[in-house]
């Protein structure tokens, strides 16, 4: 099971944040719940960068049993091969 990015139960903080008054003018006559969308947005960017460390992780580890099998070969030939030979033995 994939752990959360962040603790949505957890206990609400007061920041500061500068936005375009216009702006958030604008959306305060619309109702719009400017802590939610901020909320909403901060998530969906640490989901994005988390996603983005992660693709990069699993290419480095790609690279890396990439360059393993083209060197070594791959490690489930070398278990047949391995097995087969021990059949023999029997």
């Amino acid at each position: 099971m994939r752990q959360p990015l962040f603790d949505p139960p957890a206990k609400r903080k007061t920041v500061r944040l500068n936005l375009n008054s216009d702006l958030y003018a604008r959306a305060k006559t619309h109702g719009v719940d400017v802590s939610q969308v901020a909320e909403t947005a901060l998530a969906e960017a640490l989901a994005a960068r988390s996603a983005g460390e992660m693709r990069a992780d699993i290419e480095k580890d790609l690279a890396a049993y990439n360059a393993y099998t083209d060197k070594h070969g791959y490690p489930a030939e070398m278990l047949r091969d391995y097995l087969a030979g021990r059949k023999g033995e029997s």
